[in-house]
C-alpha cells in the first residue's frame, strides 16, 4: 500500500428501521430494509473496493444492515463495533476516522443520519460526475452510501480533504 493511491471512505446509512416498543439503540430492521441493505450490498461489491476495515455502530439496525450487506461481497473486511458511531456528529465521526490505522487502505463506515449525511457534505471539497447533484437531491436516504477519496495518512482527514467520488441511494 502506497499512501500515494487514494484512500476511500464509503459512508454507509443503516437500512430502513422498524419501530417496535424498544429504545431507539435496539430498533431492529423493518422487512423493506433487510431487501435495501441486500441490493446496497451488491452496489457495494460492484464497487470493487475490497474493504479493508468496517466501522459499524452498535446499534441493532446498523449490525443487521451490514451483515446483510457484507454477505454480497467478495472479501469480509475486519468489523469493529464501534459505540462512538451511535448518534455521532460529524465531527466526532472524523475523530473516529482519524484512529484508523495506516495500513487500512478502503474503510467503510456504517452509520446514521444525521451524522453521516453531515459527514459527508463536510469532508467532500470536490465531487466527481453529478455525485453531489444526486446527493442534494436525494439526501442520505436509509441503504444509501457515498464514495468518498481523499490523499494523505487517516490523521489527515478533515473538513474539505476528500472528493466524493460516487453516491448510490435504493431509488437510484
Amino acid at each position: 500500500m502506497s499512501v500515494a493511491e487514494p484512500r476511500r471512505i464509503v459512508l454507509f446509512r443503516h437500512a430502513k428501521a422498524d419501530w417496535p416498543q424498544v429504545s431507539d439503540h435496539e430498533r431492529p430492521l423493518a422487512e423493506r430494509g433487510r431487501m435495501d441493505a441486500a441490493v446496497a450490498g451488491r452496489k457495494l461489491a460492484d464497487t470493487g473496493i475490497t474493504f479493508d476495515l468496517a466501522l459499524c455502530s452498535t446499534a441493532v439496525r446498523t449490525r443487521e444492515t451490514w451483515k446483510l450487506a457484507v454477505h454480497e461481497l467478495a472479501h469480509r473486511p475486519k468489523t469493529i463495533y464501534e459505540e462512538r458511531v451511535y448518534e455521532a456528529s460529524p465531527g466526532e465521526l472524523i475523530a473516529v476516522l482519524n484512529e484508523i490505522p495506516d495500513d487500512a487502505q478502503s474503510v467503510i463506515l456504517i452509520g446514521h443520519n444525521p451524522g453521516l449525511h453531515g459527514l459527508a457534505e463536510i469532508l467532500a471539497g470536490g465531487s466527481e460526475g453529478d455525485a453531489r447533484d444526486r446527493m442534494s437531491r436525494r439526501g442520505f436516504p436509509a441503504a444509501g452510501f457515498a464514495l468518498l477519496t481523499f490523499d494523505g495518512i487517516w490523521k489527515s482527514l478533515e473538513p474539505g480533504a476528500a472528493t466524493l467520488a460516487d453516491y448510490w441511494a435504493p431509488s437510484e
